[in-house]
């Protein structure tokens, strides 16, 4: 057998099997949520299965109930094939005390219209995401962001990142797909995010709603996002660089792109506008992200090599790659991500707010030439703050708890106006 690697998410799946009666992992395929799933299920229903699925099929018509039958918890992968499914699990959680006995997995967003019930309060959500650098062993791991919450004056200096910058541009157009750690040779490695693009432009985005949608439209709106990858680009934008490809209209644009959210392709962010400037003054359009770098990397078409002559370009991938890894790490805190910006050119590339209303403002910037400019904005965002503050004495806004700049470069440290360097390889949880 293949080598288990932990993920992030065990421990949040292990907290709702001890909570609640069911849970449903999501997130895009390939992935790494059946694998997951099974370290945990002591039965699995395998509703892909060729040899097997037009006889679950049937059954799920006649008496799903009977296909639930099994140890618990008992794996109910790819649910979505038949979606009755969804409410037999419901009934049968609703009908037991028991918590932890069923794992459902799916690679397309739930479509409501096809189940009876939310599945509140029965069946819990997890969002799955490719393997972080900490995940895939490409972290030291000498830096913890839950212990920098905790002390945000953690001793960081000289803290060493794993990869070298040759690497680290490897690691980005490979992406975080388990199966990608698997295969030998390098060219088989990143041969796994070209088969992902392929496979969603000419089958899944067709097939996710048995609407048959254009290969060639799919494939040159997976290159236009990937061109627009963390940028506040509009769908205009993206229509205009389609125009040049064929005549396309605004609400088949728009139709391709749901399509690709439900698959967990592409994965926007959204904008933190705390008060601190007039509304009119944010800039609240969501930030363009793919579920890994190595998917804009692959849409592209575009080797690691590439990116040596084209430092501009892997900035925006690189903050792709950090993404992708802050929203697996800030999963494991209860956070969650946003970014701010506003029309002034004052940023913070990521916003990780915890529940217990601590956050931290984070710019990445992938060499060390940028991070005096990244701290720079980092520090005026607080003291922007401040001033609101003095102002605004009877709702006031609390101050970020962490300061940080997320670079490519080898080793940690901390200013001496207290904003952390952190190296993307050197994070953990």
């Amino acid at each position: 057998m293949k080598k288990y690697l932990p993920r992030v998410l065990d421990r949040e799946l292990d907290l709702r099997l001890r909570s609640v009666g069911a849970t449903l992992i999501v997130g895009p395929k390939w992935c790494g949520k059946t694998t997951t799933a099974k370290q945990k299920a002591a039965s699995v229903l395998e509703m892909q299965d060729p040899d097997l699925q037009e006889g679950y099929l049937k059954l799920a018509d006649t008496k799903p109930s009977l296909l639930l039958r099994g140890e618990k918890p008992r794996l109910i992968d790819e649910w979505q094939l038949a979606p009755v499914l969804w409410d037999a699990v419901r009934v049968s959680v609703d009908r037991s005390d028991e918590k932890g006995q069923y794992i459902l997995t799916g690679s397309v967003v739930k479509d409501d219209s096809k189940t009876k019930h939310t599945g509140t309060g029965r069946i819990s959500r997890l969002e799955m995401q490719t393997m972080s650098l900490w995940e895939s062993k490409e972290s030291s791991g000498q830096v913890s962001l839950a212990e920098m919450f905790r002390r945000p004056e953690s001793e960081i200096d000289g803290a060493q990142g794993k990869l070298s910058m040759e690497e680290l541009l490897f690691a980005t157009c490979r992406g975080g797909w388990p199966s990608s750690l698997q295969v030998k040779g390098d060219d088989a490695k990143l041969f796994i995010a070209e088969d992902y693009v392929n496979n969603v432009a000419e089958v899944d985005i067709s097939r996710i709603d048995n609407v048959s949608r254009d290969p060639k439209l799919a494939a040159a709106l997976l290159k236009s996002y990937a061109r627009n990858i963390s940028s506040l680009a509009t769908t205009a934008t993206i229509r205009k660089d389609l125009l040049a490809v064929q005549e396309v209209s605004a609400p088949t644009v728009d139709s391709y792109l749901d399509a690709l959210r439900r698959l967990f392709v592409i994965s926007d962010v959204g904008a933190w506008c705390p008060a601190v400037r007039s509304a009119t003054e944010m800039r609240s359009r969501p930030k363009r992200g793919m579920c890994d770098p190595s998917i804009a990397a692959a849409a592209l078409g575009v080797k690691p090599e590439y990116f040596l002559k084209d430092f501009k370009t892997f900035g925006f991938l690189f903050e792709s790659l950090v993404m992708r890894d802050l929203k697996v790490y800030s999963s494991a805190l209860g956070g969650r991500l946003s970014y701010y910006r506003d029309r002034y050119g004052l940023e913070a590339d990521a916003v990780l707010h915890l529940k217990d209303g601590r956050y931290a403002l984070f710019e990445i910037k992938l060499g060390a030439r940028e991070i005096e400019e990244g701290a720079g904005h980092l520090l005026e965002i607080r003291q922007l703050i401040r001033k609101y503050n003095e102002t605004e004495k009877q709702c006031p806004l609390a101050e970020p708890d962490l300061l940080a700049v997320i670079t490519g470069g080898p080793v940690g440290y901390t200013r001496p106006d207290g904003v952390h360097v952190l190296p993307i390889s050197a994070l953990k949880p």
